[in-house]
C-alpha cells in the first residue's frame, strides 16, 4: 500500500479532532498506528528461480514436428466459422 505525505498544518487539524477522544480510543489508536510502522520483513524472491532450460526427452525434430501437426488451419474446422 503507499502512503500518505501530509503537512503539519494538516496533521495539526487531525488532532484538533483526536484530543477529545476518550483514553481508551486514543490507546486503541496508537496501537494501530504503532503497528503500521512496523515494518514486515518481505519474502526475499529471486527472479532467477522462474527461469529455466526446457527440459525434454525429444529431439528438437521431434518437437517441431509435434507442433507443426498440432496446427489446425481454420478452413479445415467448421466450428470456427
Amino acid at each position: 500500500m503507499g502512503s500518505l505525505t501530509i503537512s503539519n498544518k494538516i496533521l495539526d487539524k487531525y488532532f484538533g479532532y483526536l484530543k477529545n477522544l476518550d483514553n481508551n480510543a486514543k490507546k486503541n489508536l496508537i496501537i494501530k498506528l504503532t503497528k503500521s510502522i512496523e515494518t514486515k520483513s518481505k519474502k526475499s524472491f529471486d527472479i532467477k528461480s522462474v527461469f529455466g532450460a526446457w527440459e525434454d526427452d525429444r529431439t528438437s525434430d521431434e518437437i517441431i514436428s509435434e507442433i507443426k501437426s498440432s496446427r489446425v488451419e481454420k478452413r479445415n474446422n467448421p466450428s470456427l466459422g
